[in-house]
């Protein structure tokens, strides 16, 4: 959203002698320069008002009033492009820092909003007050014809006021978004957590199925370990059944046993070292793992 912003000083000076307005503008730009310009180079009603001080606040409240219709309708242009949007994709993606810039933006319609009424407010109390001061002279007569200005004044306070709902309605309904865009994400998220759960838990069923199927085969390895060994205990050639000669073991048989016990040893030796040594090479973090000469 681009998006500029406009200063608007002015100093006024009224010469009671000459019955004359001075205004001093600062730091305007060229076109607000050449607006209030042209608005005061009109033509006006009665001639009266050129000698009331304040005839020239309605010509730049007119202009004031006119940017913040523009400010108002480019905020409340961009609250409702985020108002149709009904793709769920985007809607589950929101670019929360375009959202708070638009937030930003409505914010500080709002406060020179405020700060125009007060302002109107203020010069109207004090033009009740010149124009007491001005019946009570003498030899004064109050010209009913500027009464006018104040009319205007009031017509600019009341205008502006309800350029100021305007602007409230656009804050709310961009915060009303912006809460919508947080739900709508919480709600993308739960969705997705829930989905996990659910994988989670078929994860969960199938290793339950495979720890069952590995238990019935552990079992049945189990059940027949004894058995096997025996067989293959007495199929070695150091026993020996015949008709003749019955059953015999050999005097040998002894040797089975030193090769066999030690090897089963040295076997089980290395198993808990190896488990031992990957356990400990897994929990070195990337800082800790020793560096090899190259």
């Amino acid at each position: 959203m681009d998006y500029e912003w406009i200063k608007l000083n002015i100093f006024t000076r009224w010469d009671c002698s000459t019955k004359q307005t001075f205004l001093l503008i600062f730091d305007a730009t060229e076109s607000i320069q050449n607006s209030i310009t042209q608005s005061l180079s009109k033509p006006v009603l009665f001639q009266a008002h050129l000698k009331v001080p304040f005839w020239p606040y309605t010509h730049v409240f007119g202009i004031l009033a006119d940017l913040q219709e523009s400010a108002i309708w480019s905020v409340r242009d961009q609250v409702r492009a985020i108002e149709k949007e009904t793709d769920p994709y985007i809607r589950q993606r929101p670019d929360y820092r375009k959202l708070h810039d638009f937030a930003r933006h409505a914010i500080h319609v709002n406060e020179t909003l405020d700060v125009s009424i007060q302002n109107i407010e203020t010069i109207m109390k004090q033009y009740d007050l010149y124009k007491i001061s001005e019946v009570s002279k003498p030899h004064d007569i109050y010209v009913g014809a500027d009464e006018n200005i104040r009319n205007e004044l009031d017509f600019f306070r009341s205008y502006i006021t309800n350029q100021r709902h305007r602007s409230a309605s656009n804050e709310k309904r961009l915060q009303n978004e912006i809460q919508l865009a947080y739900n709508t994400v919480s709600q993308a998220d739960a969705k997705t957590s829930v989905e996990i759960s659910q994988s989670s838990m078929k994860i969960s069923h199938a290793a339950q199925i495979d720890s069952s199927a590995m238990k019935t085969i552990a079992f049945v390895t189990l059940a027949f370990l004894p058995p096997t060994f025996i067989s293959s205990i007495f199929s070695m050639s150091f026993f020996q059944c015949g008709e003749k000669t019955g059953w015999a073991m050999s005097n040998k048989f002894w040797l089975y046993w030193v090769f066999a016990v030690p090897i089963t040893i040295a076997t089980v030796l290395i198993w808990k070292y190896w488990i031992r040594f990957s356990s400990s090479l897994h929990n070195l973090s990337p800082l800790e793992v020793p560096i090899k000469d190259v």
